[in-house]
């Protein structure tokens, strides 16, 4: 069975995509953790050698807010290292922690507030545990410098229970069902901003403008303009067909935290969480932006999210063709945007790693488009851009 692995991938609300979270970008700036103890009186200690600030008066705000919670939860600033950075401004560092209540470690967010906005983060926190999902518990938040203390669901993700040499992990796959099926059942209206047409639209421009046009060099002219428009238009008045629930927004293997095939999965940077229709996390889940699988897998953990699904009582409808149509059609919305944005992030932040993945999403779009009669005209000008020859045949999501 043919499949591609990768890492994972984060987004930030200044990403009208808010893919969100867990990749590291090829280049991380740190140093090793120095086993020296800080001076309570030093204006640079010892434990920011673990960590590179390329902000001084930053590192130094750390310092003072790292020195306020120290004792309370029996932290050793002497461990600081960093524990992930993703494609937005955000980035983690564990700390050893003595304190028996909260674990072995904890993690501190570190989120410039001129750049990002945590107030979503502890929002969502907070309905994720009223829904009994595990999730970081905050501990101690500065707001104001945009340090936050929160607990550490450990280092070990859903993709690293992964193994690229052997069939897909229908086990794990299901323990991700059954999280998300408890995430939605909590939905409520009018707690998290719409998905809607002016946001899914929003996302999908960025595949013209920075995916057509930055990368690609392209000038569409005024037909392949049209041919573009209809299917934004069409894509979008499909997906918003379905009715709303809880989205996570990026709800993949890097983003589910493993601890134990006896625990539930925990669930990573749910920050950009959005009220948007119910195909959205089930093709997040099994279209992932890193790791692709044969179709049948797909349609068998779908159809079993289904299943579980009308039982919930959650509304995904009474036909599974027509669910999984809704989620093919809510899968290409996801991947147009995701091209956009990995143009973005290689030609404008300087993260080219993340371009080297948008073959599997130029697949995933064909593969799509090629189903569907209304989508006909999107697919000839994807594979023009690409120029790439018509095939006699095409299989799912293959590249």
């Amino acid at each position: 069975m043919r499949k591609k692995m990768d890492n994972g991938l984060s987004m930030s609300p200044n990403d009208p995509f808010s893919l969100a979270s867990g990749a590291q970008p090829s280049a991380v700036d740190y140093q090793s953790a120095s086993a020296s103890t800080p001076s309570p009186d030093s204006a640079t200690p010892t434990m920011l050698q673990a960590v590179h600030w390329a902000d001084a008066a930053r590192g130094h705000a750390f310092a003072v807010w790292l020195r306020s919670v120290q004792e309370r939860f029996s932290l050793q600033p002497e461990s600081l290292r960093l524990a992930s950075v993703d494609a937005s401004f955000r980035r983690y560092l564990r700390l050893n922690s003595g304190h028996s209540r909260y674990g072995p470690s904890v993690i501190v967010m570190d989120a410039p507030p001129d750049k990002e906005d945590s107030a979503p983060f502890v929002k969502v926190a907070d309905l994720l545990q009223q829904a009994g999902i595990r999730c970081p518990q905050i501990l101690d938040w500065n707001q104001a410098q945009g340090f936050m203390l929160i607990t550490d669901l450990g280092e070990h993700t859903m993709m690293q229970r992964i193994d690229p040499t052997a069939p897909p992990p229908l086990e794990v796959y299901l323990q991700a069902v059954d999280t998300l099926i408890a995430w939605q059942k909590a939905s409520q209206p009018g707690v998290l901003a719409p998905y809607d047409h002016a946001l899914l639209r929003r996302e999908m421009d960025l595949f013209p403008q920075w995916y057509i046009a930055q990368h690609r060099q392209v000038v569409l002219d005024a037909a392949q303009s049209q041919v573009l428009e209809g299917a934004f238009e069409t894509i979008i008045a499909n997906n918003l067909s379905w009715p709303s629930v809880y989205v996570h927004r990026d709800f993949m293997p890097r983003n589910l935290m493993d601890a134990g095939r006896a625990h539930p999965l925990g669930v990573l940077d749910f920050q950009d969480a959005v009220y948007g229709p119910i195909s959205y996390d089930i093709a997040s889940l099994m279209r992932d932006a890193f790791v692709s699988w044969e179709e049948d897998f797909c349609l068998d953990v779908t159809v079993r999210y289904w299943q579980r699904a009308r039982k919930a009582g959650l509304p995904v409808g009474d036909d599974f063709g027509d669910f999984y149509r809704a989620v093919e059609w809510m899968g290409l919305q996801r991947h147009i945007k995701i091209a956009g944005i990995f143009a973005r992030l290689t030609l404008r932040d300087g993260k080219p790693k993340y371009l080297a993945d948008t073959p599997r999403f130029i697949g995933y779009i064909r593969a799509t488009c090629a189903r569907y009669r209304e989508l006909k005209p999107l697919l000839r000008l994807v594979e023009r851009l690409e120029g790439i020859e018509p095939p006699q045949a095409f299989s799912f999501g293959r590249v």
